[in-house]
């Protein structure tokens, strides 16, 4: 004779809560929505019934009424590239201390799959989005402009965005970049890159400031010390005598430089390498890796506090904020 199948526990409801706490439903509704109407006493009584009972509020309940979920999606590429890590803690933390929670969601570099995340996340009804980089479906533009919920493009620069932006531009980056290999003298340069779309404005931003086609090893996003030590093989064969190299990103340049020195290769003696992203690794790497610095945590802080201002009925006086970048120099192009 077969067990019977167990019955799951039945959740515990604000009734449950109301007695355990010997308070009525609405002083215990009141207590956990809108604590200012109820003492600090009944506050931790009903605090303590909580935690007792094992309660968790039913916020979609809640939200249907004052049409608020306190729920910010958010989209990244990948969690695994570790140029976006300090925008996703600030982001959490500085919409956590406004009362609001971040639901996370990874697109791949994918577009298709990036139109199917917000599609999921509207049908939650959040607050606010926020995507790193800009939205490239019009169809989803479109979507996201006729719902009207705060939306802040990152990591990017337009003067067209769907709602707010925070960001900088990438042409400038790689262009920045381009003028500082120039102004040692270098001629023999070479670039590694993602294929994505950031990466490769940065890309044509640093053609357009050297002038001329140069050696260039283009891999799938997100790159990798694995695709760093690839590129550096490939470069090598169109130039042996190649003397800097721009990377797409602090970890791709890692793998650069790995596959440099494995050949006998000085850095920077023998080759200058420059990243992106200003990994909290690069400053500790053998040399120590020059790269562009990007206020990740800045991003994050300042979009939260957008989507926290138009939720709050606020007026957006600057609804597009530049960032700036600045290159950091260290070992890896310091003079011979």
């Amino acid at each position: 004779m077969s067990s019977p199948t167990p019955q799951p526990a039945k959740a515990a409801t604000l009734h449950d809560v109301a007695r355990e706490a010997g308070v009525s439903l609405i002083t215990a509704s009141r207590a956990l929505t809108n604590p200012g109407l109820v003492s600090d006493k009944t506050i931790e009584r009903v605090q303590q019934a909580v935690a007792a009972t094992g309660y968790i509020p039913n916020l979609l309940a809640g939200g249907l009424k004052s049409r608020r979920s306190l729920m910010v999606a958010g989209l990244v590429p990948t969690i695994s590239v570790p140029q976006f890590l300090p925008t996703v803690k600030a982001l959490t933390e500085t919409l956590d201390a406004a009362g609001y929670q971040l639901i996370l969601g990874q697109s791949g570099y994918d577009h298709s799959r990036e139109e199917k995340l917000l599609n999921t996340m509207l049908s939650r009804r959040p607050d606010g989005i926020v995507i790193t980089g800009l939205v490239h479906s019009q169809q989803a533009r479109e979507q996201l402009s006729r719902l009207g919920i705060p939306v802040v493009e990152t990591w990017d620069l337009s003067d067209r965005p769907v709602d707010m932006m925070v960001g900088f531009s990438h042409v400038k980056v790689g262009s920045a970049v381009a003028g500082f290999f120039l102004s040692r003298g270098w001629q023999r340069v070479g670039i590694a890159t993602g294929d994505d779309h950031r990466a490769m404005m940065r890309h044509d931003g640093f053609l357009a400031a050297i002038g001329r086609a140069v050696p260039t090893a283009i891999v799938p996003a997100p790159s990798s010390v694995e695709w760093g030590r690839r590129a550096m093989a490939q470069l090598l064969e169109k130039d042996p005598q190649l003397r800097a190299v721009y990377c797409s990103s602090d970890g791709f340049a890692q793998g650069l430089m790995i596959e440099a020195q494995s050949r006998g290769l000085r850095i920077p003696q023998d080759l200058a390498v420059c990243g992106f992203g200003d990994a909290d690794f690069s400053a500790h790497l053998q040399p120590s890796l020059t790269t562009v610095h990007i206020d990740g945590a800045g991003i994050g802080r300042i979009a939260a506090q957008l989507i926290i201002d138009r939720c709050a009925g606020k007026t957006i006086d600057q609804p597009i904020v530049d960032v700036g970048f600045h290159i950091i120099e260290r070992q890896s192009t310091a003079p011979a």
